[in-house]
């Protein structure tokens, strides 16, 4: 367990973590209060506090190459490989409430319109004071009242409003993807499969981690040490000119090179927003994106807007914000488990790595949840589902099951009247 050492003491500060009621390790604690010292035109300051692993997994340690091979943590509907051993992702990295945690705090001033105006890290001892879920921290708020401490969750709610507004002002793509979960019996059955709800508490805590992840990449850029930049390249002109003739089919024309920025997109989804056809153009646009990667050039975050964007928030479940804790810690001189020099000379090999390992896990992911998803429908055989014709071809259609997140071949020779006519 950490000792407080040279650490800055913000135990006393009501930081709490705000996860999905399965969660098993809590990596980010958040705080908010209106900004009184800097500036009084409603400003915020907000504090996030983030798992030090760094404290634990030291450079070229036994521990630190197999969380470089593993590169990040792979969730299936049934367990997790976890990057790191439970001791420490569930445990001693765990920002569980009231319990001492090591933790690297960054605090964040914004404006009321949420631009970020100033940001410092530290290296400090936290005691979460709850563990909350999204769905009780939206209850919560919607019925005025507080889980935590007085007034934390309206001030949580106050600054998420600002960062809002700053998301809206730069445009970040604003897709609309439905998310589904698997829900297994102890057997370990399908027993449904059913929609994510998207809710404003979720949002928060996504925005609070934008905007540390922002300033971390800008700090280590002012400090001049290497940045493991999470980048998203603009889409390809092939992409758009290829996404700009499928658009014309659904009503929608577009002028060449009439697409240039993710508000461009936005302005596209909004024209579509509650007809039949949403759903399938949100993908289609999804689809048009580049693929985000790791890399220590700073090609920018296309779909958020962003110039400057690292990965500085999940350090328990993914390899690249440990490297950036790391060189935190050695930009701002924090103590041990600071960016070793031969790391540092490697980062275009490790960003190549560790963004094989992101899409390895992807593709793992989506593997095992189409099993699951096979598996459930296989006791529904004769069962009527409404859903999308994704495509068409003479050999038959490619339907998406609506409300199951399915997707399947219907052979012509199983349709009414025999094969689709061109």
């Amino acid at each position: 367990p950490p000792l407080l050492g040279d650490r800055v003491d913000l135990r006393d500060l009501p930081l709490v973590t705000i996860d999905g009621a399965d969660a098993r390790d809590f990596d980010d604690a958040v705080f908010a209060e209106p900004d009184t010292t800097r500036s009084t035109d409603g400003g915020w300051h907000i504090v996030v506090a983030i798992a030090d692993v760094a404290a634990y997994v030291t450079p070229d340690s036994a521990l630190d190459r197999e969380a470089y091979k593993r590169g990040n943590s792979v969730y299936f509907p049934d367990l997790v490989v976890p990057m790191l051993p439970e001791a420490l992702s569930n445990g001693l990295c765990s920002l569980r409430p009231d319990e001492d945690r090591a933790c690297m705090a960054a605090d964040l001033w914004i404006g009321p319109d949420g631009d970020l105006r100033s940001f410092k890290f530290r290296r400090a001892l936290m005691r979460s004071v709850a563990r909350l879920t999204y769905e009780e921290v939206q209850a919560a708020h919607d019925a005025n009242t507080d889980p935590a401490a007085p007034g934390h969750l309206a001030n949580l709610y106050g600054a998420y409003q600002a960062l809002s507004k700053a998301r809206r002002v730069r445009g970040a793509l604003d897709l609309e993807l439905p998310e589904r979960r698997i829900i297994l019996d102890d057997a370990g059955q399908v027993t449904d499969i059913v929609p994510v709800v998207r809710l404003d508490s979720h949002r928060l805590i996504e925005e609070f981690m934008i905007a540390a992840n922002v300033a971390a990449a800008r700090e280590l850029g002012k400090r001049g040490q290497p940045v493991m930049y999470r980048v998203h390249d603009e889409p390809s002109l092939e992409k758009l000119e290829d996404l700009r003739e499928v658009l014309t089919g659904f009503g929608i024309t577009i002028a060449r090179g009439g697409i240039s920025r993710p508000g461009d997109f936005n302005a596209i989804l909004a024209r579509v927003r509650g007809e039949a056809h949403e759903r399938t153009v949100n993908e289609l646009i999804l689809r048009a994106q580049m693929q985000a990667a790791y890399s220590p050039d700073n090609l920018g975050h296309f779909g958020l807007g962003l110039r400057d964007y690292a990965h500085f928030t999940s350090p328990i479940r993914r390899y690249a914000d440990l490297l950036v804790h790391r060189a935190l810690i050695r930009g701002l001189g924090l103590g041990k488990g600071g960016l070793a020099d031969d790391q540092a000379s490697r980062f275009e090999e490790l960003g190549e790595h560790i963004s094989n390992t992101e899409r390895r896990a992807i593709v793992a992911e989506r593997d095992a949840n189409d099993r699951y998803t096979a598996a459930f429908l296989a006791g529904h055989i004769g069962a009527t589902f409404t859903g999308i014709i994704r495509g068409v071809t003479r050999a038959g259609l490619f339907v998406a099951i609506d409300d199951k997140g399915a997707e399947g071949f219907v052979p012509a020779s199983r349709l009414p009247g025999g094969r689709p006519r061109f």
